[in-house]
């Protein structure tokens, strides 16, 4: 089975006995079956120090990823979310590619929302995630504040709701 990294550390998680793995979010997914892709950059995570660390793999799972996640991109036509947490330069740059990816390959994606929740204002995030991508009928929006306050709040809010079915 080929796996892209996010499946694979989250699968790698499962199968522990690290203490923690119920709290795991990665582990989570991999066990309920939803994706979470990983987007590293080679040289920028200190595992990339490990004399065992293998690029080649590493970059490979991540591709792999980037398919994942644009695939879940295609889909957001017509009311889905997507949400950027935390991530100042990569993940935006990602994201952006993805859009231009699926737009690329003639669908439409238009009609979502997007939101950015960090701890301060930034440039990319600002410009690729809230304001291009959604620039025709979506709708972007950027979250000032702290991430253990933000994002509880956010959750609280969206199970508040009532679930609209189409």
């Amino acid at each position: 089975m080929v796996w892209g990294l996010g499946e694979g550390i989250g699968r790698m998680i499962a199968g522990s006995d690290f203490e923690n793995k119920d709290i795991s979010l990665l582990s989570a997914a991999y066990n309920e079956g939803i994706p979470v892709t990983v987007h590293a950059a080679l040289g920028t995570d200190i595992i990339h120090f490990h004399p065992g660390a293998n690029g080649e793999a590493v970059g490979g799972t991540s591709l792999r990823d980037f398919f994942i996640l644009a695939s879940v991109v295609s889909e957001l036509e017509g009311g889905g979310v997507y949400i950027n947490a935390g991530s100042a330069v990569i993940l935006p740059e990602v994201f952006l590619k993805c859009i231009s990816l699926v737009r690329n390959k003639g669908m439409v994606l238009e009609n979502f929302t997007t939101a950015v929740f960090d701890f301060n204002r930034h440039y990319r995030p600002e410009q690729n995630v809230v304001l291009r991508p959604t620039a025709k009928k979506g709708r972007g929006f950027y979250f000032v504040g702290h991430h253990e306050i933000m994002i509880p709040l956010l959750s609280a809010l969206l199970k508040s709701q009532p679930v609209k079915t189409p």
